[in-house]
């Protein structure tokens, strides 16, 4: 019963979207699970295309996997309606009746706090609105909407049998680490935890059934909206570096930093991962881009990695090298074996 959850190490903006594409495409998952909410994009980039996800999973690239959003979720119906079509996944994408609606009210809450919006930096997506309704017991789910009538069924229960029965699941996390609501840098933080353990809590799977945590960092961190960011450069370095990037839902302009084994260390100690993943290695290595083989990686590339891992005591076992989901150096077998 493999359930793999994927976890974001830094402050969002890791790369998720492509590491559980990857894993879709070749760990062929019965079952692929959406936590979160839409504050989060996912960018996937296959075969010429290139889909910007807020809800539905990243495995919607393998047309045999099913997609799920979590009881613990939080959407807009539009946008859910939205991404169906243009993934063309309707008929295997299917939502828990007790997943959390955002109306328009929430919204118009949210971007007129100014709190939230000038000093927290909020995405403005009626997100930490609708969760203080859920919290308060007035918060409408998925099954108060006839629009969502043929999608419902219990994610839980279809998660859980397909884990009794051997099955792959694939619970694609949100965000990052360090913008959980209980251990990031409160009070520049999202409005749920973040971590292994608040993930597969929203998805209502034991800790017991987890086989695998991969905590996805990029080589370099980046930050959108309010909040420490350790060793944060000047914007003439990041365009220097070439690490210009802009966030997926908002567009606002990301804060960059080098890669910071302390923050690493820390979100290795709150997730307990058995794997790394590094994405946008081809940023920090551009002779890296498009590889797929370990040996055709420039030495240096490799010692970077094999350090890294050393000092983080977790084996790096997944390495993007570009922006199509099968542009990825997969040492699984060789690590961590079949």
């Amino acid at each position: 019963m493999p359930l793999t959850v994927v976890v974001g190490g830094f402050f969002g903006d890791e790369g998720k979207g492509k590491v559980v594409s990857y894993l879709g495409l070749t760990d062929k998952p019965s079952i692929c699970v959406r936590t979160g909410s839409i504050n989060a994009g996912h960018t996937v980039s296959y075969g010429g295309k290139s889909w910007k996800l807020r809800i539905i999973p990243s495995c919607f690239v393998n047309e045999n996997t099913r997609l799920m959003i979590a009881p613990g979720a939080l959407f807009k119906i539009d946008v859910f309606l939205r991404e169906v079509e243009e993934t063309n996944t309707r008929g295997r994408v299917w939502v828990d009746a007790n997943s959390g609606i955002i109306e328009d009210r929430h919204v118009e809450n949210e971007r007129s706090n100014e709190y939230l919006m000038k000093t927290i930096g909020s995405t403005g997506q009626g997100v930490g609105a609708a969760m203080v309704d859920r919290v308060l017991r007035v918060l409408k789910t998925a099954k108060d909407f006839p629009e969502l009538r043929g999608f419902i069924t219990d994610v839980v229960r279809e998660v859980n049998e397909e884990l009794d029965r051997g099955g792959l699941v694939v619970v694609e996390g949100t965000q990052g680490t360090f913008l959980s609501l209980y251990h990031g840098t409160y009070p520049f933080v999202t409005s749920r935890d973040t971590t292994a353990s608040g993930i597969i809590s929203e998805v209502g799977v034991s800790p017991r059934l987890v086989s695998d945590v991969i905590l996805v960092f990029k080589s370099y961190v980046t930050r959108v909206g309010a909040g420490e960011l350790p060793g944060e450069l000047s914007q003439d370095e990041v365009v220097a570096r070439g690490w210009v990037e802009r966030g997926t839902v908002t567009g606002r302009p990301r804060r960059a930093a080098p890669f910071n084994l302390e923050l690493a260390r820390r979100a290795i100690m709150l997730n307990r991962p058995t794997q790394l993943a590094i994405t946008k290695f081809d940023a920090l290595f551009p002779g890296v881009r498009g590889k797929r083989r370990w040996v055709d990686l420039p030495v240096e590339a490799r010692k970077w990695v094999e350090e890294v891992s050393e000092a983080l005591k977790v084996p790096i076992t997944l390495i993007g090298t570009g922006e199509d989901s099968m542009d990825m150096v997969d040492l699984r077998r060789e690590v961590v074996g079949p």
